[in-house]
This record gives C-alpha cells, structure tokens and sequence, in this order.
C-alpha cells in the first residue's frame, strides 16, 4: 500500500514539472501582443470620422429647431393677437344676426310700405341700404378674420408637427453618436496602442475638417455648376440624341461625360466617371486626398421635371463617410438634369445606366 502511494506521487510530481516545463515555453508567445489588423484600424478611423460628421447633423439639425421654435413663438403671438381683434368682430356679428333674426330689420321692411310720401318713402330707402351695406361689411370682416385665425391655427399646429419630426431626428442622430462613441471607447478600451490609435483618430478628424471636407464640398460645387451647363452642351453635341417622332433619346457614353466635365474645370483631370448598372461612380486622386462617390439618378417631377442625383456612397481616402453627410451634400448642391434646359416642351420620362452608357428617355409635353 505504501509502495504503490510513493509511485503515485513520483507520477504527480513529474507530470507538474512537465506541466510547468510547458507553461513557461508558452509564456513568451501569450505575452506577444495580438497583430494589430487593418481592418480593425480602419473601422475604429472610419467610425471616428462618423462621429464627427454626425455630431455636425445634430448641431444643424439644433439650429433647426430653433429657428422653428422661434418661428412658432412669433405664429402663436400672431394668433392671440388675432384672437382678440375677433372678439370685437364676433360680437358686431351676433348683434347683426341677432337683429335679423328678431326681426328688427323686417320692421324698416314694413315701414316702407306705411310712408306717406314718396320722399320719406326714399329717404328711409337709402337708410335702409346703409344698413344693410354696413351689416354685410360687418359680416364680411367677421368672416376673413375668422379664416384667417383659422389659417393661422393650422399653420401652428403644422410647425407643432414639423417641431415633433425635428425633434424625432434630433434624438435618433443623438442616439447613433452616442452608440458610435461607446463602440469606440469599448474597442480603445484595453488595448496596449490606444494612445497612438487616438493620435490617429484625431490627425484623421483634423485633416478632414481643416481640408478633406473643403475639397469634397469644391468638387461638388464644380460638378454642380458643371450639370447646369451639361444640357447646353448636348444640344451643340447633336450626335449624342436620338429623335424618333416625338420621343427623345439621349445616350451619353462615360468618356463624353469625362470629356465635358474636363472642359468645364480642370480639377476633373483628378476625377473619372464610370457608369455601370444602375449607378455611376466618380472616383479620383489628387495631393495626399482621394475622394470615390457612387450615386444614382431618379426621375422627378416637383418642383421641376428633370432628374435627381442620389449619393449612395462617399468615400475619402477609403474611408465611407455617414448619410447625414451625404444628404448635406444632396440638399447644397444639384447635380440634377433638367431636360426643360435644352428646350421648355422636353420632359424627362425615364433614366438607365446599362452598358457604360447613361441613357435618358425624354418625351415631348405641348
């Protein structure tokens, strides 16, 4: 019994020398920091660069609300000012009514059937058509204020709804940066690099704000005022449409488009346009900024036929920025296409991108 204990425990102790033997061959290779992945880095750079743009939208969209809080305190001042001038003109209206329907007028009425003279006959005539003018002037003012404080209820209680939806965005855009800033602090948290990832984080923010978003709001603003002059172009460049009766095409292949844009700013030496299905892609370099944006048209009809460019994705220096970005983007500047341009009786009726060519149908509207 004795012997059999000392070989268990002669097992037990090599077995923990081993044990230990390995541990420490491990130990140098679990200490080794984990590689750091690019991916990694570039989500953590790429959200860095949401939080900044979203932080924008919920600043404007602050302003917004309030210039409509400002707006609905001046209504609501209008409105009760209105309410007392119509009290007056209430009361005028109900003395009127009140005469008619106790009869009083239908006693002047039956005067006129009494006179005895034809000159009291007339005199109490014209008395009788000054009342009545002014009773219907009465009435008459009653009424337009009466509309007009109504108009004026439902232009309130419209400003009430647009503060709700202002409002309803504020919380949702807050909401998003709030998730955002949390993501980030939790993936920072814990890591041996988080100061040189944070150094990064904000010589990214800075370069972008002090020059990225200039130059990405320029090529808009050339490629805007480039689209107003593109339907002049088209019609100096008649090979490019189509006419067959009263239906219009227009077939712009993507070089043309290179080609007009480059005559129109040199900054799109930098930027090439591709079309590919149902999207087009204007991608280009240029110093230490690269800027790619794919987008969409639609068709529209309010406030002008013509067709809309949706921005479906903006890159800068590989980084996507957030669609509140892109929709600023959208809302400052056009980059649509107005048929209506190229001759008043055109109308867009449809738009494709098939074959490395953006084909435009255009109807005749008399």
């Amino acid at each position: 019994m004795t012997e059999i204990s000392i070989r268990e425990r002669i097992t037990i102790a090599l077995l923990a020398s081993l044990l230990c033997a390995f541990i420490m061959l491990r130990l140098p290779v679990l200490a080794e920091e984990r590689p750091e992945s690019p991916d990694d880095l570039h989500s953590l750079l790429e959200k860095s660069l949401s939080v900044v743009e979203i932080d924008k939208e919920i600043a404007r969209i602050g302003q917004e609300k309030d210039a409509l809080l400002l707006t609905m305190t001046e209504a609501e001042k209008q409105l009760a000012a209105q309410e007392l001038a119509i009290d007056g003109k209430r009361k005028q209206a109900g003395d009127v009514l009140r005469a008619y329907y106790m009869g009083e007028r239908d006693m002047l009425y039956f005067s006129l059937l009494t006179m005895d003279s034809w000159t009291k006959f007339f005199t109490l005539l014209d008395y009788l058509d000054i009342i009545i003018s002014q009773d219907k002037h009465t009435l008459n003012a009653y009424i337009g204020q009466y509309r007009d404080l109504q108009e004026r209820i439902t232009m309130l209680e419209g400003k009430q709804a647009e503060l709700a939806a202002v409002e309803d965005r504020l919380n949702i855009q807050r909401d998003r940066v709030l998730a955002l800033e949390s993501q980030l602090e939790g993936e920072l948290a814990g890591r041996s690099d988080s100061d040189r990832i944070r150094l990064l984080i904000e010589q990214l923010t800075g370069f972008w704000e002090s020059t990225g978003l200039k130059e990405v709001r320029a090529y808009f603003g050339a490629l805007s005022d480039s689209m107003g002059k593109l339907p002049g172009w088209i019609q100096n460049n008649k090979d490019l449409m189509e006419i067959k009766g009263l239906q219009y095409t227009i077939r712009m292949p993507e070089d043309k488009l290179n080609e007009f844009l480059r005559e129109q700013d040199e900054r799109f030496n930098d930027l090439s346009f591709r079309f590919e299905d149902d999207s087009i892609t204007a991608s280009g370099k240029r110093d230490q900024i690269e800027i790619s944006i794919t987008g969409h048209y639609s068709l529209v009809q309010e406030p002008r036929n013509g067709l809309l460019f949706h921005v479906d994705e903006l890159l800068f220096n590989g980084f996507m920025l957030p669609d509140t970005t892109r929709k600023a983007l959208e809302e400052e500047f056009d980059l649509g296409f107005y048929p209506g341009l190229i001759t008043p009786f055109l109308k867009a009726k449809s738009v494709e991108v098939k074959d490395g060519d953006l084909i435009i149908k255009l109807g005749v509207s008399l």
